[in-house]
């Protein structure tokens, strides 16, 4: 029973490690200009690759906002529910060759993340190579 316990303890120690040492999980957005939260992205992995969605938005009165900017199947949906972060592969300690959607101007840009510590998340949107684009710092919510 003792045996039993202790590794059911050790079990679920490693599955809230491993969760912590991830980019998968919920994030709140910052928007690095104003400095303030704007909304919740989801990113979770499908067939090998990352994904984030947008699950929440913080600011009410932009809760049914659709993306009139974007183009393609993203044009005129809601932005509650978009996926964002598309195709993300794994590259060491980085996620990159995927894009980003920015859904206020509807542009999709390349797009790399990178872990800083446990709680934060460098999302990188950039134009042909990653020295032309802008980075955000997202934190994870417990």
């Amino acid at each position: 029973m003792k045996n039993t316990i202790t590794m059911l303890a050790l079990f679920i120690s490693m599955a809230f490690y491993g969760q912590s040492h991830s980019v998968l999980g919920k994030w709140k957005t910052i928007d690095d200009e104003t400095g303030k939260a704007k909304s919740i992205v989801e990113i979770y992995e499908r067939s090998g690759k990352i994904y984030g969605k947008i699950i929440d938005i913080i600011d009410v009165d932009k809760k049914k906002s659709v993306c009139t900017e974007c183009s393609g199947e993203e044009k005129n949906k809601p932005v509650m529910g978009l996926v964002i972060i598309k195709g993300l592969k794994k590259d060491g300690k980085e996620y990159n060759s995927g894009k980003i959607l920015d859904p206020t101007t509807g542009k999709q840009y390349k797009c790399f993340l990178a872990l800083d510590g446990n709680d934060k998340l460098k999302v990188r949107g950039y134009i042909g190579v990653s020295l032309f684009g802008r980075t955000q710092t997202w934190n994870r919510v417990k």
